[in-house]
């Protein structure tokens, strides 16, 4: 993992997936129900706390979401509030107006819809760091709220691995590390895993996969196994502290995402509030994948490109390790890491039936 980082083994928790939210108490005949949140649009984006109302429920999104209706199956996105009467009922406008405003700096993800200070709508071509609609003409397309424009396609669906692939690489992975887990994170990264050609979307997959099985032991350990170490991932230099405790940033999830900073900085870019719920990594399969692709696809770490640049630039699986954990790995500093590492690529590489490529190693 990034800066800092101590080398640690991690640990197998005994129960996979926290429990779905306790059932909420019926409504008496003296409490009448809440008003309706505005109703759900398959062409809004909804970021982590973000309401809206479908099939008489109020339903607030846990993290980042397009496209995927609320219901209490599926990926586990909708959190059902319960029934709701009144206010908004019925269905806004086509195209739903009520996006928010623009803000510099935030990171938006590829579809996303803002509106901007001149009172006109965009939508996030590509995802990007906050860029200005009106300048970044790439990244930022106008939006017709009269619903003419398509939203570019959030979902993954051309992902190169199967789920039959996806357990003959990881035979031994527990529950918790689903499958539908994995896709539902890799929606919110459009670009991961289809840039380039065919054979570059593949080598792409294969090394985060190879990656992720390094640091979670073919996805068994959700938590760093070593506790004394819990307490060493708290950097109080940061204005923000650390809220959730001393010991409350360790390593978690496939990547096992550390530090304070870490956490606020993915929970961020996610609509998520990981720097007061870290223990989100570990109870939400979607949610922990999530981080693990958000370094995949925006941190350089210890190196000098994001591990998917130096895959889609042909920089080959050596650099997506200098940028995971290069500072105690590469350049000689752990070699027998770096062949775990590659020879776990190499198999993955041959499942999905490509080519690892050159410069392997760091």
């Amino acid at each position: 993992m990034p800066r800092k980082r101590v080398l640690s083994i991690m640990a197998t928790i005994g129960v996979a997936v926290a429990g779905a939210a306790a059932a909420l108490m019926p409504m008496t005949a003296s409490h009448a129900a809440e008003a309706c949140a505005a109703a759900y649009s398959g062409s809004a984006v909804y970021t982590g706390g973000q309401r809206a109302s479908y099939s008489g429920h109020n339903w607030t999104a846990k993290w980042w979401t397009q496209g995927e209706t609320p219901s209490t199956g599926g990926s586990g996105v909708w959190s059902d509030n319960g029934s709701c009467g009144g206010g908004t009922t019925t269905p806004p406008p086509s195209g739903n107006c009520n996006h928010p405003s623009w803000v510099a700096g935030q990171f938006y993800p590829a579809g996303a819809i803002v509106k901007y200070t001149n009172g006109q709508y965009y939508q996030a071509t590509h995802e990007n760091p906050g860029y200005d609609p009106v300048i970044s003409t790439w990244y930022w397309s106008p939006y017709t709220c009269s619903g003419t424009t398509t939203p570019p396609p959030t979902g993954n669906g051309s992902f190169p691995v199967t789920e039959a692939q996806f357990n003959q690489m990881f035979p031994n992975r527990i529950a918790f590390y689903s499958y539908a887990g994995l896709i539902d994170a890799v929606k919110k990264f459009p670009a991961f895993t289809t840039t380039g050609s065919d054979t570059v979307k593949r080598q792409e997959a294969a090394a985060f996969l190879a990656n992720v099985n390094h640091e979670s032991g073919g996805l068994v350990y959700v938590e760093e196994l070593n506790q004394a170490n819990w307490p060493l991932y708290c950097d109080r230099n940061q204005p923000y502290g650390c809220p959730a405790g001393q010991s409350a940033y360790h390593g978690r999830g496939p990547i096992q995402l550390s530090w304070n900073f870490n956490y606020k900085a993915a929970g961020d870019a996610l609509g998520i509030d990981l720097l007061n719920n870290p223990d989100r990594v570990k109870n939400e399969a979607s949610v922990a994948y999530q981080t693990a692709v958000w370094y995949w696809m925006t941190q350089r770490g210890p190196g000098t490109m994001t591990p998917h640049e130096a895959i889609v630039n042909g920089r080959g699986f050596g650099e997506t390790i200098r940028s995971i954990n290069g500072a105690l790995e590469c350049n000689g500093g752990n070699p027998a890491q770096v062949q775990s590492r590659v020879d776990a690529y190499n198999r993955f590489a041959g499942i999905l039936g490509v080519t690892p490529g050159g410069n392997l190693y760091c």
